[in-house]
């Protein structure tokens, strides 16, 4: 099973980005993609032990307007559903009430307490913001997903793990989740394979 990611260290909280792709590279179509090319790996009991040995290690989640805007339309509802697995449920209980910082140029605050999770906040400055939460005290942050939050933190040389999960589809387009143009070197710490999906998780540490 994936090594959850690290307590505290002298050296500051580390930060993961945690993505799912397709073979071609693309996280997603675009803002109305439902991620059905995903699903076959996302909901399968393999995935949800795999995704607990990373997220039990977090306290700051990092999610975009999109995903955040995704995830609080449908987990409520998976959270409260007794079908729902009980790993299942216990993510939902942790992404309702872990810190989240949520980016966006668009949304305020206040727009997140329409929603039914807890303890989130708007943040408009992606760099500044991760620097901060780095030296203050807590368990990792962990990007949920974001490809613009992934990409500017990439250039910025702020993630330290980046586990891919790389999905047996192809999308031929969408959402790219490395930046052009930049180069970075990295350490293959695990490698995952789901043979109930087909996919593979490929957890990098900074070289």
């Amino acid at each position: 099973m994936e090594k959850m990611m690290s307590e505290t260290t002298q050296s500051g909280r580390k930060v993961g980005a945690e993505v799912t792709v397709s073979m071609d590279g693309y996280s997603g179509t675009g803002p109305e993609d439902d991620m059905s090319w995903a699903m076959a790996h996302i909901s399968s009991e393999q995935s949800e032990l795999y995704y607990e040995g990373i997220w039990r290690g977090v306290s700051t989640a990092l999610l975009g307007r999109t995903n955040w805007e995704g995830f609080t339309s449908v987990w409520p509802a998976i959270t409260s559903d007794p079908a729902s697995s009980p790993r299942t449920r216990d993510l939902g209980t942790w992404l309702a009430a872990v810190e989240k910082i949520v980016f966006s140029t668009t949304l305020e605050t206040y727009d997140l307490d329409q929603s039914e999770w807890t303890n989130a906040r708007v943040s408009h400055d992606v760099v500044g913001e991760v620097k901060t939460l780095k030296r203050q005290p807590g368990r990792d942050i962990l990007v949920l997903n974001s490809a613009s939050i992934i990409q500017t933190l990439l250039k910025a040389d702020l993630i330290d793990d980046l586990y891919l999960t790389v999905v047996p589809s192809t999308l031929g387009a969408g959402t790219r989740v490395l930046p052009d143009g930049h180069a970075s070197s990295w350490r293959l710490s695990s490698a995952t394979s789901f043979p109930v999906s087909g996919a593979v998780s490929l957890h990098y540490e900074r070289a």
